[in-house]
């Protein structure tokens, strides 16, 4: 017999964590799935300094443990896997774990953020794992006194220059821009790490190897036309993410890009008895603690809707009272 549950939770960064732990204390039993990165991208990251509560940091990894473990004390279960289809052409849904796992579910939260993009260049895709990376917490440690290239403008790109900095001998900013979109205060404290140098206005073509690792990156400058080489040990990608919604085959809303859309100020998706939260729904913000807040919201909204009350029809009236 197939496994049903009430709720389950596809995704355990921030946002489905925090689904997690309101679904179980509103005594939903919530069922969640983890993905192939358990925790979200926080287990990547290093120490948060602007999640409230925690006024001298936390590790981004230590906060994710701590939500999953306060998530199972009030009842959430968790099974490891990657969801490979769903059906949401009828209650209860169909979804599909590993190709192989069969559940249905009275009501879905759909938090399964989004990955980090590519480049697209020559070489990229070969040297991931021998010089080129997305994870400067993963893979900064063997890049210990070696120069290396950040690729990126954001917030994203900056923190990772940074922390890079404790390895590196020396990290190269490139960006195609030749002004950044990282916000005043990541910028000015990269532009104050004496071992940053910047490569503006110009554009990655490929990254060179020995045919073994990285040596370095080509870029031409925006400008001039000029094709010249950055000597570098790793290539770093930061230029953002896709949001995960492939899996879902089209059968929920979704943005030009791929974020899923949700119905007013509520979680709500185009589907009765969907919800989505976290990064997943979010190309603004994009933050931790929104993500945790959009959380709250979806399992908020779940227990409304499984006592019979209709989200949409609710947002529809907030909407109409303003």
């Amino acid at each position: 017999m197939m496994e049903n549950h009430r709720v389950m939770i596809l995704g355990t960064g921030p946002a489905g964590l925090t689904a997690a732990i309101y679904a179980a204390r509103a005594n939903l039993q919530p069922f969640v799935v983890e993905g192939n990165e358990p925790g979200g991208q926080l287990t990547l990251t290093t120490e948060i300094e602007n999640f409230p509560g925690f006024p001298e940091g936390i590790m981004g990894p230590e906060l994710m443990d701590n939500m999953r473990a306060q998530a199972e004390r009030f009842g959430a279960t968790f099974t490891t896997g990657w969801v490979t289809s769903v059906d949401l052409s009828k209650r209860p849904f169909h979804v599909t774990v590993n190709e192989s796992d069969e559940y249905e579910a009275d009501t879905l939260i759909v938090s399964t953020g989004a990955s980090a993009k590519m480049l697209g260049i020559a070489g990229e895709s070969e040297l991931v794992g021998r010089g080129v990376s997305t994870c400067a917490t993963c893979d900064g440690f063997f890049f210990r006194n070696k120069p290396i290239v950040v690729v990126g403008g954001g917030d994203s790109a900056m923190e990772e220059a940074t922390f890079l900095t404790k390895f590196a001998s020396s990290v190269t900013i490139v960006h195609r821009r030749d002004t950044l979109r990282a916000s005043k205060v990541m910028q000015e404290r990269a532009r104050a790490n004496e071992k940053i140098k910047w490569e503006l206005d110009v554009t990655p073509q490929s990254v060179l190897s020995n045919g073994k690792t990285v040596t370095g990156l080509e870029v031409k400058d925006n400008k001039t036309g000029e094709i010249r080489q950055i000597a570098v040990d790793g290539v770093f990608v930061a230029i953002g993410h896709s949001p995960n919604t492939k899996f879902l085959n089209g059968q929920l809303e979704v943005d030009e890009v791929g974020y899923i859309k949700t119905q007013g100020v509520t979680s709500a998706t185009s589907v009765q008895g969907v919800f989505a939260c976290g990064d997943v729904m979010d190309p603004r913000y994009r933050q931790a603690i929104t993500a945790a807040g959009s959380g709250c919201k979806a399992a908020m909204d779940v227990e409304k809707f499984l006592e019979g009350d209709s989200v949409h029809d609710w947002s529809m009236a907030e909407a109409a009272q303003r």
